[in-house]
C-alpha cells in the first residue's frame, strides 16, 4: 500500500536524521576534545531528539511489517512530537543568542545536525503525525500525557543542578538573574505550552482524519 510505505520511509529519514544528528555532534566534539557526556545528554533538545529518533524509527517498522499503529503508540507519537516543536521554538526565540560555554570559545557546532535537530525534523514531525490518518484516534484527556515527560526532565534538570551548580539552560537556573520567580514563569508557561499544544496538534489530526473520511481516503 502506498500509504504505508511512503510515510514508513518519511519516518525512516526522519529517524536516521535525527539519530544521525546526535551522532554526528557527539563525533565531531569528541574530536574537537569537548565531548562532556554528562552535560550533553541532559539537554532537553538533545533527549527529544534521541526519543522522537528511536520512535520514528519503531514507526516506520510498524508500517513496513503491516502492523496496527496502536493507541499507546499514536500517544509516544504525540509526545514526541509536541516535545520536538517545543524544541524548535524554545531553540529560535530563547536560545539563538545564548553566550557560549566558555569552555566552547572557539568551538563551532557543526551546522547541519544543528538545523535538523531544531528546524528541519520539528517541522517534519507534526506532518508525519497530521498524515497518519490511518493510526486510531486518540481521546482527548490523552493530550495530558504530553506533559509527564518535560516534568520529568525538568526535576531531574533542576535537581541535577542544585547538587553540582550546572544548567543546560538559563531559563531554568534560579541562580542567574531572572532568579525563582522568574524560573517558576518560565516553567509554568513552557508547561502551559506543552498543553495547549498537545491538544491543538491532537486536534488537528482528529480534523485531517474526518477531512480524509469526507474525501473517501478512508473507508
Amino acid at each position: 500500500m502506498i500509504y504505508r510505505s511512503a510515510l514508513g520511509l518519511f519516518r525512516l529519514v526522519l529517524g536516521i536524521s535525527l539519530l544521525g544528528s546526535v551522532t554526528w555532534q557527539v563525533t565531531n566534539r569528541i574530536a574537537a576534545g569537548l565531548f562532556r557526556p554528562a552535560e550533553y545528554f541532559t539537554f532537553f533538545s538533545i533527549t527529544t531528539s534521541i526519543l522522537a529518533g528511536v520512535i520514528a524509527l519503531y514507526g516506520a517498522y510498524v508500517l513496513f511489517a503491516n502492523k496496527p499503529e496502536t493507541e499507546r503508540l499514536m500517544s509516544l507519537r504525540l509526545i514526541a512530537t509536541v516535545s520536538l516543536v517545543i524544541v524548535g521554538v524554545v531553540y529560535h526565540a530563547l536560545l539563538t543568542d545564548t553566550a557560549v560555554d566558555v569552555r566552547d570559545i572557539g568551538y563551532q557546532w557543526p551546522v547541519i545536525p544543528n538545523l535538523v535537530i531544531h528546524t528541519w525534523a520539528p517541522i517534519a514531525i507534526v506532518f508525519d503525525y497530521l498524515l497518519s490518518v490511518r493510526g486510531p484516534v486518540q481521546k482527548w484527556r490523552k493530550s495530558l500525557w504530553v506533559i509527564v515527560y518535560p516534568l520529568g526532565w525538568l526535576g531531574f534538570s533542576i535537581l541535577r543542578g542544585l547538587i553540582d551548580g550546572w544548567w543546560p539552560y538559563w531559563f531554568i537556573n534560579p541562580n542567574s538573574e531572572i532568579g525563582v520567580t522568574g524560573v517558576i514563569g518560565y516553567v509554568l508557561a513552557i508547561s502551559a505550552a506543552f498543553i495547549s499544544l498537545g491538544f491543538i496538534v491532537a486536534g488537528a489530526r482528529i480534523s485531517v482524519v474526518r477531512l480524509s473520511r469526507r474525501i473517501g481516503f478512508l473507508k
